[in-house]
């Protein structure tokens, strides 16, 4: 399968741009990308966050129609991804954002008026079908600017990409403290705030993203589909990064549990979400330029999914001995710390190894699909973390279990290329 590095020039060393001036030397159209992930996720935290609250209390919801109405937004957002993907390889990356905007701003203004549960359903369909959109034109078109961005000598494409996931997570940092701000007005306020962010990214993509980018390759043929779900490297990193997604979706599971039981309350859960967030946004390029300089991209990914596996491991170990208040709260912290280190050396990897297996003109489907199956493995493991926490187990078995993911995972990942080998690193 030809991937986007087979076609590139040999890049000259990294040391030709100084490290700590990698923003300085974006192009424009890489900044308006990399922002444009700050703003939505800026303005998505500061409404979801909230949303269960609200239809509980001010709409009526039971708890069962809540939890339903939550996991139909994720399906139609992470489910949806890869159609999103094949519509920005055959229209391009412009017109699904637009379109994309568009949609998230009147899914956010319905929902600030839904007071009826088909409303509520329409409103968070439209949210995540938006997300499906415009997620993977972003991605896709930042991973391919980040290849240019390589060939030219300015470094591992990995840095471009791992300024992205810092943007997502300083957009996830402050988009709560924006809405609980707006929460002491209403709901409707922080929704019509939000939707007001969007109607900012849309105005913003009309005047400043161009029609045509050059070199992306739009296609219109079928069969794409078929040979991505053959190619067998391409489905084991999906299973990899699935792993990780499945371990980092117990910061909402395994972990709010692990708090009520050494707390007795989950309050300190807003702190370790926050250590999340900041250690992301302020260690993910230090990291990502270490990890450039010594590992390629297969064993950037194995040393996070150990990263990940070892923290789960430090709460199975700490189980045993009982410990509760802030004792207790070390090894969850622990967790959160490990989980995130792991998390900053995956993503940027894997988002960087999908140029590497891409068709030509069918990267927004390869990235689309990449979030698909990753939340279907997520769907079906969280049902069975789920069942397993709920099964009276030795307190430290579940979350050795939960390590065992990530470390199996960690030897299951594909080789890479040799032609790409040269330039994985710094």
């Amino acid at each position: 399968m030809t991937g986007l590095l087979s076609r590139t020039r040999p890049r000259r060393p990294a040391a030709t741009t100084p490290r700590e001036r990698t923003w300085k030397h974006l192009p424009p159209l890489l900044r308006l990308l990399i922002l444009t992930q700050l703003a939505f996720n800026i303005g998505f935290f500061a409404v979801l966050p909230f949303l269960a609250e609200h239809l509980g209390t001010a709409v009526g919801m039971a708890g069962g129609t809540v939890g339903f109405v939550l996991g139909l937004r994720t399906f139609s957002q992470q489910g949806m991804f890869v159609v999103g993907g094949r519509l920005v390889d055959r229209y391009g990356v412009r017109p699904v954002v637009l379109v994309g905007c568009v949609l998230r701003i009147a899914g956010f203004a319905w929902l600030g008026y839904a007071e009826q549960t088909w409303a509520v359903i329409g409103a968070v369909l439209l949210i995540g079908f938006a997300a499906a959109l415009f997620s993977p034109a972003v991605e896709s078109e930042v991973a391919r600017q980040a290849v240019l961005w390589e060939e030219e000598g300015h470094g591992p494409r990995t840095r471009v990409l791992a300024l992205l996931s810092a943007a997502g997570q300083a957009g996830a940092f402050l988009g709560p403290l924006l809405g609980a701000l707006l929460l002491a007005v209403d709901f409707r306020t922080a929704c019509l705030a939000g939707a007001g962010v969007f109607v900012l990214v849309l105005a913003g993509h009309a005047w400043l993203m161009p029609r045509h980018l050059p070199g992306r390759v739009r296609t219109r043929q079928r069969g794409g589909t078929r040979r991505m779900l053959r190619d067998r490297r391409f489905l084991a990193l999906c299973c990899a990064y699935g792993a990780y997604l499945l371990a980092y979706n117990q910061l909402y599971l395994a972990l709010p549990e692990e708090v009520q039981r050494v707390t007795g309350s989950q309050a300190a859960l807003s702190w370790l979400f926050a250590l999340s967030s900041l250690l992301v946004v302020l260690a993910q390029l230090p990291v990502t330029r270490w990890a450039g300089d010594r590992l390629d991209l297969r064993r950037s990914m194995s040393a996070g999914l150990l990263l990940v596996a070892a923290g789960f491991a430090v709460v199975a170990a700490a189980r045993p001995a009982g410990w509760t208040g802030i004792a207790g709260l070390l090894p969850a912290a622990g967790y959160v710390v490990l989980l995130t280190l792991g998390q900053m050396l995956i993503v940027p990897a894997a988002r960087a190894w999908i140029t590497d297996l891409a068709e030509d003109g069918r990267l927004g489907l390869y990235t689309g699909a990449l979030s698909s199956v990753s939340g279907l493995i997520v769907l079906v493991g969280s049902s069975a973390t789920g069942f397993l926490l709920d099964l009276g187990l030795p307190a430290a078995l579940p979350w050795l279990v939960l390590a065992a993911v990530p470390a199996l995972a960690s030897a299951l990942l594909p080789q890479r290329p040799e032609q790409s080998e040269s330039a994985a690193g710094g």
